[in-house]
């Protein structure tokens, strides 16, 4: 009898451990085991400003695209349409699933849901999905891969189809997916990921991203071998960033030679790719190649707000260079994923200065018009050339509207703030919880022995230096909770209950294991200075937390419209924009600049009425720094001396600088002045 109880005793606790691994999907053996687990779903909801900037994305062009860009309105392709048939409608999906599951939306969970089932619905009996061939529309039915149509798109439906089942669970997606994967396992070789274009080669390592998923639901290790043959076939983003001399070339090579190397958007997308595959490989060569290539991506083509340069090439880093709005988001879903692989917190500072940064200002507040390229000195907003690598034939790039410059961002911008809310929280594989990334909202997951909490995250962060959590559960529950401290902060302090309970250093990510009480309150207080950072020609950048300054210019917005690209707007500078700050600035920010909140505002924060925060300094204008011929202010050098040698004016007067985020018009690196 004994020896029973004994023998259920172990039964039952090697079941709970077995639970407890099992209670977030991390890597299957042989794959490595994860830093961190991306939760499903709908278990982080945005709160505060950051739902009210999802419910803009709603009420604006995420909601409502299929009602009016007509690529996606007519004839639909996903739908069984001849319209669409590519990666736009698949894009919008990529943000428009996860917004209706974050938001809880029925309406938008409705609209998207029809997709999902054409999708669904009409796999071929080979596995091949998506829309109609033209074969197919002649009644040929495909017997071969080369009936078939490019693998890029597909890849994108793919992350909408895992999004969607971690939300809901429906049995359909799994057997789908497998039938798919075996087909490109029969395929692959025979069809390779370029036969039809270079976008599928380049962006490839999304397609082993989402096989090394599927594989981790089912234990299939055929999509192993599939996702070896994928890695052979897609650019050597590894090579590249491990050996050094792409990057560097990029910064001189702006020829036709390689350039969808150089496109910001496969850069951006294929950057993941060597953490990717270290899943599988488990040697550091990979993690070394990653973590080396993005410090050299932005020591050469880094800019102020947080990402590198690409209009539509990496183009190194003068302030008056473009960034594409797609590049822009397929970089955070990049890191996002590169954070839970390395778990190194290099990756979550990088990201949340880009989304804080250059994210938001590329969108108008109703999310319905956009830039195809934004610059960080952006003084003027008008049609032109600029110094872009692709001006484009209309000199739309630069302006906002629904669809100036190509469409690709106004169908794949949406997937930016809501991914991003998706990984504010990861769990652990010590069934735990991690806040590596912080912003208002509230998690619902299972911790412990699989005990349900809730925590509600309060702050205005960015905004603010403080962060307040608070726990809910049915009863006390033991595990770890870890927290990031950002670079900038020299000494957080991290307080339970009201009482200090620990202190944390720059970069570090502090983990908390105790038993948490129902009702349990953790504060986060990271102090921060204002600083100055050195950036182009001995320019100097302003920062305080994760947000970087941006001089405040008067804007005068003119609606214009062409027939080729509907409704378009230009923003012309109506105040003094070609300022230097003085040296002393530069040496002991703290004593010459004054910081003044203004509290959060009531409506959407990011514009230049709105913004929270307003520092004044005094600076002189540089009568020399003007626009030229193609609309670019290019910086005066600010020499190794320390200071710029032209004529300055004697006059010295107040500015105003705001979050860079709240910008559409502004200087955001200036040069020294005497």
């Amino acid at each position: 009898m004994k020896n029973r109880l004994l023998l259920t005793l172990i039964i039952l606790y090697a079941w709970s451990g077995f639970a407890q691994k099992a209670q977030y999907q991390g890597n299957k053996a042989p794959l490595a085991p994860l830093k961190y687990i991306e939760l499903p779903l709908g278990a982080v909801k945005p709160q505060g400003w950051l739902r009210q900037q999802l419910e803009v994305m709603k009420k604006g062009a995420t909601g409502h695209l299929d009602e009016y860009f007509p690529k996606i309105q007519n004839d639909n392709g996903w739908l069984g349409g001849k319209g669409d048939a590519w990666e736009e409608t698949p894009y919008w999906l990529d943000g428009a699933v996860p917004l209706a599951y974050l938001l809880e939306d029925k309406a938008l969970t409705l609209k998207v849901q029809k997709y999902i089932d054409w999708t669904l619905s009409t796999q071929r009996s080979n596995g091949f999905f998506g829309p109609l061939t033209n074969e197919e529309r002649e009644g040929k039915p495909i017997s071969s891969c080369e009936q078939g149509a490019d693998w890029w798109p597909r890849m994108v439906m793919l992350k909408v189809l895992q999004q969607y089942y971690t939300a809901t669970k429906d049995t359909r997606v799994i057997p789908f997916m497998t039938k798919y994967f075996h087909y490109q396992l029969q395929s692959i070789k025979a069809c390779p990921l370029n036969k039809w274009t270079d976008w599928a080669r380049a962006r490839g390592g999304d397609n082993i991203m989402s096989a090394y998923w599927l594989y981790n639901q089912t234990g299939d290790k055929s999509l192993l071998e599939l996702a070896d043959i994928l890695y052979q076939q897609t650019t050597p983003w590894t090579q590249y960033m491990a050996e050094r001399n792409w990057v560097m070339q990029a910064s001189a090579n702006q020829t036709g030679e390689s350039w969808m190397d150089r496109h910001a958007v496969n850069v951006g997308m294929g950057i993941k790719l060597p953490a990717i595959y270290y899943q599988s490989q488990k040697t550091d060569y990979y993690l070394k190649a990653m973590s080396q290539g993005w410090k050299d991506i932005m020591t050469l083509h880094g800019l102020p707000h947080g990402m590198f340069s690409g209009d539509e090439d990496l183009h190194g880093n003068e302030p008056s260079q473009g960034v594409e709005l797609c590049a822009i988001v397929e970089t955070m879903f990049s890191l996002e994923n590169v954070l839970g692989i390395t778990g190194d917190p290099m990756y979550a500072q990088a990201l949340e200065r880009m989304t804080y940064n250059a994210l938001p200002t590329q969108t108008t507040d109703d999310y319905i018009s956009r830039q195809y390229f934004q610059t960080a000195n952006q003084v003027e907003v008008r049609r032109g050339t600029y110094d872009f690598s692709l001006p484009f034939y209309r000199g739309m790039n630069n302006v906002f509207g629904p669809y100036a410059g190509y469409t690709c961002c106004t169908s794949n911008m949406h997937q930016g703030w809501t991914k991003f809310v998706s990984h504010l929280w990861y769990a652990t594989p010590q069934n735990g919880l991690a806040s590596l990334l912080y912003g208002p909202s509230s998690i619902k997951a299972k911790v412990g022995n699989g005990i349900e909490v809730n925590i509600n995250e309060s702050t205005n962060y960015p905004f603010e230096d403080q962060i307040n959590f608070e726990l809910q559960s049915a009863q006390a529950v033991t595990f770890p909770w870890e927290f990031r401290i950002p670079e900038w902060c020299q000494e957080a302090t991290i307080s339970i209950n009201g009482k200090e309970f620990q202190k944390g250093k720059a970069s570090e990510i502090v983990k908390i294991q105790r038993q948490w009480q129902p009702g349990d309150k953790v504060t986060l207080h990271f102090p921060s200075e204002v600083r100055t950072s050195v950036w182009a020609h001995n320019s100097r950048v302003i920062e305080k937390g994760p947000l970087v300054y941006a001089l405040k210019i008067e804007e005068e917005w003119n609606k214009k419209e062409i027939k080729e690209e509907g409704t378009f707007y230009e923003i012309i500078p109506k105040s003094p924009w070609n300022f230097g700050i003085p040296t002393s600035v530069a040496e002991k920010p703290s004593k010459f600049l004054q910081v003044s909140s203004k509290g959060m505002p009531q409506g959407y924060v990011w514009n230049a009425q709105n913004a929270p925060i307003e520092i004044k300094l005094s600076a002189k204008q540089i009568p020399a720094w003007i626009i030229n011929n193609d609309g670019v202010a290019r910086i005066p050098v600010t020499t190794r001396d320390g200071f710029y040698q032209g004529a300055v004016d004697s006059k010295e007067q107040t500015i105003t600088l705001i979050p860079y985020g709240c910008s559409k018009l502004r200087i955001v690196a200036f040069p020294l002045i005497k």
